[in-house]
């Protein structure tokens, strides 16, 4: 009888998890996390929602990345509805929310979701190692450095690197794996901060008063992108599911050494005239009420708009319906929901593995792809696992 093919998958987050599932009914599978727990960063992420996926038609979850064609085989492989389906398999039952974000069903927490996680990948004979840190990788050996500070081998078939970004840092996702390439031929593009707030110089006096109040129902643009959302304002800018999706643009503005201006529309559901209608014959001490515009708002709207700006009602609902503000810079690499950067895309085969080392593949965030947040980042992950698992049984038939 011949024995199992040995696949070690290193790291144990969202990619991880599901590429061995996917591959631990032919092979003997091990899944390598540096950290006591697998996928911490999971539980991290489900605090302020837990979107396991978008349940957005196929076109335009194809477009929510960037770049899109990098993906698009992948996510028709294993689509958001496909995810669905795999997670009821397993006892996780899932509902479309707002936005058609898909979410775990009322009253199950993301530990509960991550547990029935780790109990399948048990249940299917999975070695989970962890507290080891991978410390050399080549095509015939992986070397684990344990929590007392042995060092062994494990010799694969092969090898699944889901390693993570660079963001949250605490969960293990800190991009140091970086040092693994660094005498291989593999081209690794620097980190950037994705998902993320935006750094904006905001009055001491607008900030005693307002820090902290929600901007919502708006239209936040920059150059021909928009979004429709909501926004936080903070001690340091602006952070909100109206301000993540833009930062890509934002980025590359920043990149080009061009002023990075993002474009604020408080009333994105009425056209100029309408909003003229509202204020008609109104006194400027009338403006909130006539157009329920609240006090942070109006306050937003002001440090904006000169006094004759004001003064004017023309002037006022044009501004009302955008206001331009500089971004001074994006928040840091560590409180950014997700990065950019890592594994370059030319280095990688249609199938993720690399081209230098094609028994090696890459998954998940350290391959340098960008989507926002709503269940997409994740999807993408699990659609990478999906692609790879399919691959190495295209090459290891059983």
């Amino acid at each position: 009888m011949t024995s199992k093919k040995t696949i070690v998958i290193l790291g144990g987050g969202a990619a991880g998890i599901m590429t061995a599932l996917h591959l631990s009914t032919l092979y003997d599978v091990y899944l390598v996390e540096q950290k006591k727990t697998l996928g911490r960063k999971l539980l991290v992420a489900g605090k302020g929602g837990f979107n396991l996926t978008n349940n957005a038609v196929q076109d335009k979850l194809v477009t929510s990345y960037h770049p899109f064609s990098f993906l698009e085989a992948s996510l028709h492989q294993f689509s958001a509805q496909d995810l669905r389906a795999f997670l009821q398999k397993i006892g996780i039952d899932t509902f479309v929310g707002s936005s058609n974000r898909v979410f775990p069903v009322e009253g199950v927490k993301p530990v509960e979701v991550l547990n029935d996680l780790i109990s399948e990948l048990t249940k299917k004979g999975v070695h989970i190692l962890l507290n080891h840190q991978v410390v050399g990788l080549n095509q015939s050996s992986v070397l684990l450095l344990n929590e007392s500070n042995k060092e062994k081998k494990l010799s694969f078939d092969y090898c699944v690197l889901a390693l993570g970004g660079a963001s949250w840092s605490k969960t293990g996702s800190n991009g140091k794996w970086v040092n693994l390439f660094r005498s291989q031929k593999i081209k690794i593009n620097t980190f950037e901060p994705s998902n993320c707030g935006v750094n904006i110089s905001w009055s001491n006096s607008f900030l005693k008063s307002h820090e902290g109040k929600p901007l919502k129902n708006i239209a936040i643009s920059v150059c021909n992108f928009k979004v429709k959302g909501e926004a936080l304002i903070t001690s340091y800018g602006l952070e909100g599911n109206a301000i993540y999706p833009i930062v890509k643009e934002l980025r590359l503005l920043i990149k080009n050494h061009e002023k990075p201006i993002l474009k604020v529309d408080f009333k994105p559901k009425n056209s100029l005239e309408d909003l003229l209608k509202k204020i008609k014959n109104s006194k400027p001490s009338q403006y909130a009420k006539a157009l329920n515009l609240g006090s942070h708002e109006m306050a937003l709207i002001k440090q904006f708009t000169s006094k004759e700006e004001f003064l004017d009602p023309t002037s006022f609902v044009k501004k009302v319906k955008e206001i331009s503000i500089l971004v001074k810079s994006l928040r840091s690499i560590e409180e950014s929901i997700s990065t950019v950067g890592g594994v370059a895309l030319e280095n990688l085969n249609n199938d993720f593995s690399l081209k230098e080392s094609p028994k090696i593949y890459t998954v998940g965030e350290m391959v340098d792809w960008d989507a926002p947040t709503g269940g997409f980042l994740l999807q993408g992950c699990f659609s990478m696992a999906y692609t790879v698992a399919n691959a190495i049984n295209l090459k290891l038939p059983s």
